[in-house]
């Protein structure tokens, strides 16, 4: 799962700074993520983990630094400051984006009406087209694209089912890039494990076998050792560690070591 370097960069984070009520948040993050990585975003309670995720979502405007992401209209490896778009612009970018929620984000109403919003809204599909779409993403995540399990309200679904159908969702309008924030918080071992798994199927689009360019902000040891991805470690709003999980797991550093043995804990009590 380490990415390799030749492909181009998708997202690129320069000195990026954030503070809250005089507290330091970021305190100077620089991170290249390139087109097709699998990155799991690690760290301790309060390192910064999900602020640099919604800088990286555009939901957050950096004190200092910038973020830096692919132009989708483009294949010349031009990239795009964040800060220097304007609604329309950023919009566009989201388009190419699929985003799963913590606590998944989805709206009361039916598995189709979550899953078509956007498609109708901007992709302008018909119905017959968004059925279609959803069959085919409900199939990716193993759940069945039958009119019965489509006209389901999602508000009688389990955690690991409503999980599948954000999944979905987010890979409906065929995105670039997966953003996963606490995937398996709250899951028991076995949907867990499962989520893992989709987590690694879904990186492949099956369709033209174009890798997903996938970040997860997690404190799951289980996924990194599952889907052993590159590893990136935030400590005190810096980068600490960034390589492949088997370097991280091996490190003795005294950083890495007491956070990698607590990983268990915090995936149990921390949400966020």
């Amino acid at each position: 799962m380490n990415q390799t370097t030749s492909e181009p960069v998708e997202i690129r984070i320069e000195g990026l700074t954030k503070a809250f009520d005089g507290h330091q948040v970021l305190r100077g993050v620089d991170l290249d993520i390139h087109a097709g990585a699998f990155i799991a975003v690690v760290g301790g309670s309060g390192c910064g983990k999900s602020v640099l995720l919604n800088h990286v979502l555009g939901l957050m405007q950096p004190d200092g630094g910038r973020v830096l992401v692919a132009d989708p209209e483009r294949t010349d490896g031009t990239l795009l400051d964040l800060a220097a778009l304007d609604a329309d612009r950023m919009a566009d970018i989201h388009v190419h984006w699929g985003v799963v929620f913590q606590r998944n984000a989805l709206f009361s109403g039916t598995v189709l009406d979550n899953i078509g919003l956007w498609l109708e809204e901007v992709g302008h599909m018909g119905q017959g087209d968004i059925e279609r779409v959803a069959q085919r993403v409900l199939a990716a995540v193993g759940l069945p694209g039958s009119p019965e399990f489509l006209e389901g309200r999602v508000e009688s679904l389990s955690g690991g089912m409503a999980k599948r159908i954000a999944i979905a969702r987010a890979l409906a309008m065929k995105p670039r890039c997966m953003f996963f924030d606490e995937p398996t918080t709250g899951l028991d071992p076995v949907t867990a494990s499962q989520i893992q798994d989709l987590l690694l199927s879904t990186h492949v689009d099956e369709s033209d076998g174009r890798a997903l360019t996938t970040i997860v902000v997690t404190h799951d040891k289980d996924l990194l050792y599952r889907l052993r991805p590159r590893v990136v470690m935030l400590h005190e709003g810096r980068v600490s560690f960034d390589g492949p999980f088997e370097e991280f797991e091996a490190s003795d550093s005294p950083i890495i070591r007491p956070y990698f043995e607590l990983m268990p804990v915090l995936h149990q009590g921390e949400h966020g």
